[in-house]
């Protein structure tokens, strides 16, 4: 049989007469940017593609196939269930649970005022106490929360970022006090400001005070807490508020090149501090289009470290991501189908090569999760990692004419979005003049009207619905959560010693006039009991608070 191109058996072959006799089931295929896509993909899609400059091998540059060389076949995954609700005695003890059923990294949910620096007996927290995360006001609960776990041995993940390094601060007085090798301690803050001015929105200060003490945390860390990433640079909320795969790494790379030009100004040198750099990333559920955009985020990345800040340190080049399934994709219509939409997105995750992971539990969409289905999103990591052979080997897609096409277009189209950024002056202005945020509105808009049009299928909410709303045995919000935290924090100002609290918040406000790091007081007041609600108080009163840039 003659040789003939993949177009030609498109267009005059029998795939031009199979779809004469019976059309495609839609009009149109295409990615989350609204690319098209192809039918087939095949040798001619990569005719001018060099294995060694877009592959290379494991462990080295450009990372496309993995950080490290052995990847999971040294180790599985980390797998950090995130959790965290009520007070620090329940958490502590859903931890213990999850430890016990195996799993490798704990990863800390805060409720609301404490991501926002109120204490929980502040009137703006009333309602919000131990709702969507654990109430940490004091070192005292920090304390509890940690109470009985290893923390020279299991790495710790903190989602929370405007009050970031205060939390890390009691972490590390916490640590102290169990008698810890600062040295040994291993974990992640997320301290990742920039993007809840685009999505997330718990923000306390202005950008630029936020930033400074983002940079104060590098620098402190990188000589008293050496195993801590310092950073958790996230794409996910942006991608939860409904932006495209492509554009969650460019608007999270745009992030992290405000970061890292910021540790530059305060003098730090690029191959000190961003070793301990890390990402996180969300996964939706195109199950070959994440792959790729996992892939070319590693490539991406080994790029700017080399050819923008001149690495020399392949550590530094070497993305790490957490990955956490997609939130926003669960639905509350036939909530057991999310068990499925998560084993999904989660392969998805181990095939790109995630450093750790967390799944979401099916009845996510309702409430805060039992631990019954916590245990069975736990159970999802491990059934892939034991019994699927997929962590047997390296890469296993690589080669894929549609693998990595696809993975070269989302590097494009995110590394478009990079230069559009660059023009606007970087992601700080992006984000003051409201471009991010525009971007990722109508990206959702776009997204909801396909729902609405059926272009988009989501199962059980716009095709094969059931006539009722299947409403499980869900986790309730205890409110006297409140009033005990509320107890608890009178009792601790009573007996702690005011004096030197009240030092420590005035050199916390001397540190906030001028440059001074701002970690070691933030260590020294923790110690001295200041609630998170005190310091935040004080730094409201020196830097402001932030406004929200409406955008139309």
């Amino acid at each position: 049989m003659a040789s003939r191109s993949a177009r030609e058996w498109q267009e005059q072959g029998p795939y031009a007469k199979a779809i004469e006799r019976n059309a495609e089931r839609q009009p149109r295929f295409e990615s989350s940017s609204g690319a098209e896509l192809d039918p087939l993909y095949s040798p001619e899609d990569l005719a001018d593609w060099n294995y060694h400059e877009k592959l290379g091998y494991p462990g080295e540059y450009p990372f496309t196939r993995g950080v490290q060389p052995t990847m999971y076949r040294g180790r599985l995954w980390t797998m950090r269930q995130y959790a965290g609700f009520a007070d620090a005695e329940e958490s502590n003890r859903r931890y213990r649970f999850l430890l016990e059923q195996g799993q490798t990294g704990l990863s800390v949910a805060f409720d609301l005022p404490t991501q926002i620096g109120y204490d929980s007996d502040d009137p703006q927290a009333d309602g919000e106490v131990g709702k969507v995360g654990v109430a940490i006001a004091s070192l005292q609960d920090m304390e509890t929360l940690t109470e009985g776990l290893p923390l020279e041995r299991v790495t710790t993940s903190m989602t929370i970022n405007a009050t970031g390094p205060i939390l890390l601060a009691m972490y590390v007085a916490a640590a102290k006090k169990q008698g810890a090798d600062l040295a040994k301690v291993g974990g992640t803050t997320q301290n990742d400001i920039l993007k809840e001015y685009i999505a997330r929105g718990t923000y306390i200060f202005p950008p630029r005070p936020s930033l400074r003490l983002i940079t104060d945390v590098f620098a402190w860390c990188k000589d008293e807490l050496p195993s801590w990433n310092t950073i958790s640079i996230s794409g996910y909320h942006m991608r939860e508020a409904g932006c495209t795969a492509a554009q969650e790494l460019a608007f999270t790379f745009a992030d992290a090149i405000e970061y890292v030009d910021a540790a530059l100004d305060a003098g730090l040198e690029f191959d000190e501090f961003a070793p301990r750099l890390s990402f996180f990333w969300a996964c939706h559920s195109n199950f070959l289009e994440e792959i790729a955009k996992f892939r070319a985020s590693r490539r991406m990345w080994a790029e700017i470290a080399t050819e923008r800040y001149g690495s020399k340190n392949p550590r530094s080049q070497m993305l790490r991501f957490h990955t956490q399934t997609g939130g926003a994709t669960l639905t509350a219509q036939q909530p057991m189908n999310n068990v499925v939409r998560t084993a999904l997105q989660a392969l998805s995750a181990v095939l790109g090569g995630t450093q750790s992971l967390h799944t979401n539990s099916w009845d996510e969409a309702l409430a805060l999760p039992t631990e019954e289905s916590v245990e069975m999103a736990l159970r999802t990591q491990q059934l892939i990692g034991f019994e699927s052979g997929v962590a047997d080997v390296i890469d296993p897609l690589a080669g894929s004419y549609y693998i990595e096409e696809l993975t070269d277009r989302v590097e494009e189209e995110a590394n478009a979005y990079l230069r559009r950024i660059e023009d606007i002056g970087g992601a700080l202005t992006g984000i003051e003049e409201g471009f991010q945020q525009r971007e990722i509105q109508e990206s959702a808009f776009r997204l909801q009207r396909m729902q609405e049009s059926e272009e988009r299928i989501v199962v059980g909410v716009n095709r094969f619905q059931t006539e009722e709303l299947e409403v499980p045995a869900l986790a309730q919000h205890d409110r006297s959560v409140q009033t005990r935290q509320s107890e608890r924090l009178a009792a601790l100002r009573a007996e702690r010693d005011g004096a030197t609290v009240e030092r420590a918040l005035a050199d916390i406000r001397a540190a906030a006039r001028g440059d001074e790091n701002m970690m070691p007081l933030l260590v020294a007041a923790v110690e001295a009991y200041a609630t998170i609600g005190e310091i935040c108080g004080v730094l409201r009163e020196e830097w402001g608070e932030y406004q929200e840039v409406v955008t139309i």
